[in-house]
């Protein structure tokens, strides 16, 4: 393991790059999937037909596609970032189309006649899908949601290898091509930066299925 405490400043850095990547697209693929959600259920046709072809285009494509077509495809029509800023949001884009699914799961499982009520006292479609509906509908969404999220993580794994910087896996390109330091050591100490990433994530999620769940 000396490849491990011998580079330590890196594997930290590398972390924390991870890190970011990970905390930047938990909190856009939650805006944006939650956005995309509402389209889903909305009772206008042009906005539910946006959602629809968003999580079907997005959901069938893998992630990689998504890389490419934003680390490489934007540049040709005019659009330049850093490689950071396509990863996130490649991630983010990806990970919407789940969230969305499983918010909109959450939605449905709420009985129809809540947003009827909502509806009929006066409340607009936006007013009784966030005071009304989704209050309701947190219980069911947490489990799916908390899935998606875990994945996303373990997903930043595949945007590093597009070189967005020191993230932990170009850490270990670093080492074992540029530095010659032998694979198995220091994937252990990648798979253990990213496992002090995804664990505590598990935990928190974990515990707030636990406090949302309903008494049986």
């Amino acid at each position: 393991m000396d490849a491990v405490f011998d580079n330590m400043d890196l594997f930290w850095s590398g972390f924390l790059r991870s890190l970011g990547i990970c905390l930047w697209g938990m909190v856009g693929s939650l805006v944006l999937g939650t956005f995309i959600a509402a389209c889903r259920v909305s009772p206008i046709p042009s906005l539910r037909w946006f959602g629809t072809s968003w999580v079907t285009l997005i959901r069938n494509c893998p992630l990689t596609v998504v890389l490419f077509f934003m680390a490489f495809g934007l540049p040709e029509i005019g659009i330049n970032q850093s490689y950071y800023v396509f990863g996130v949001a490649a991630l983010v884009i990806y990970t919407s189309a789940f969230v969305c699914e499983a918010i909109r799961s959450g939605i449905n499982s709420v009985s129809a006649g809540q947003a009827e009520a909502a509806r009929s006292i006066g409340l607009t479609f936006g007013q009784s899908l966030s005071q009304v509906v989704m209050p309701q509908a947190f219980r069911s969404i947490v489990p799916p949601l908390g899935s998606v999220i875990i994945a996303m993580f373990k997903n930043s794994a595949v945007v590093g290898a597009f070189g967005v910087g020191r993230d932990l896996w170009s850490v270990y390109k670093n080492l074992t091509s540029a530095q010659g330091y032998d694979g198995l050591p220091v994937i252990t100490g990648v798979a253990v930066g990213y496992l002090c990433i995804t664990l505590p994530a598990a935990a928190i999620l974990a515990y707030t299925e636990r406090k949302v769940a309903i008494a049986r």
